[in-house]
């Protein structure tokens, strides 16, 4: 299992287009074969910053989806859009809720 955190800034006159683009396309994405689940998040200071959060089954599952059509798609009509490059980081879950307390370090240090 694997996250993805993607930051998104618009031009303000394209942040609707790309709620619109988005909600057209989300289905799309989530039923990608590997994705889990996907959430797009408002930044709660600048109104022209989105992020996505997606769980995906592992990292060759989010990489044959960022090489699919879904994903050219959207970003080859979003991508013009932006006011700054996108910024994203994967990372790995250490800690969900369900390990015990003392196995959080032997789940990181021991993989």
């Amino acid at each position: 299992m694997m996250y993805r955190i993607v930051r998104l800034q618009f031009q303000p006159e394209h942040c609707s287009s790309f709620l619109a683009a988005f909600d057209e396309r989300r289905e799309r994405v989530v039923g990608f074969q590997g994705c889990h689940s996907l959430k797009l998040l408002h930044d709660a200071e600048n109104p022209c910053v989105f992020y996505t959060f997606s769980c995906w089954e592992n990292a060759e599952a989010l990489e044959k989806y960022r090489g699919s059509e879904v994903f050219q798609s959207l970003w080859s009509l979003i991508k013009p859009w932006f006011s700054e490059k996108a910024k994203a980081w994967s990372m790995n879950p250490i800690y969900e809720g369900e390990n015990m307390p003392g196995e959080i370090q032997e789940l990181f240090f021991n993989r």
